[in-house]
């Protein structure tokens, strides 16, 4: 498991873009760092634990694709 150290006006969600590529692991980042659920912008300086998170197939890719 890694860290991301915040900066200021870092997000959840951005967070979870900028580490992931995507906002939807946003879900795995709370639960990872449930001691600042509560905040939703954050100031600098901050570290949060950041889970592996195994890449999903898309169901939206032909099947010899997956």
């Amino acid at each position: 498991m890694n860290n991301y150290t915040t900066i200021q006006g870092d997000m959840w969600d951005l967070i979870a873009y900028k580490v992931y590529g995507k906002e939807n692991c946003m879900k795995e980042l709370l639960e990872a760092n449930e001691e600042y659920r509560h905040i939703a912008i954050f100031p600098s300086g901050i570290t949060l634990k950041l889970p592996d998170i195994e890449p999903q197939k898309s169901e939206i890719l032909p099947p010899w694709m997956r």
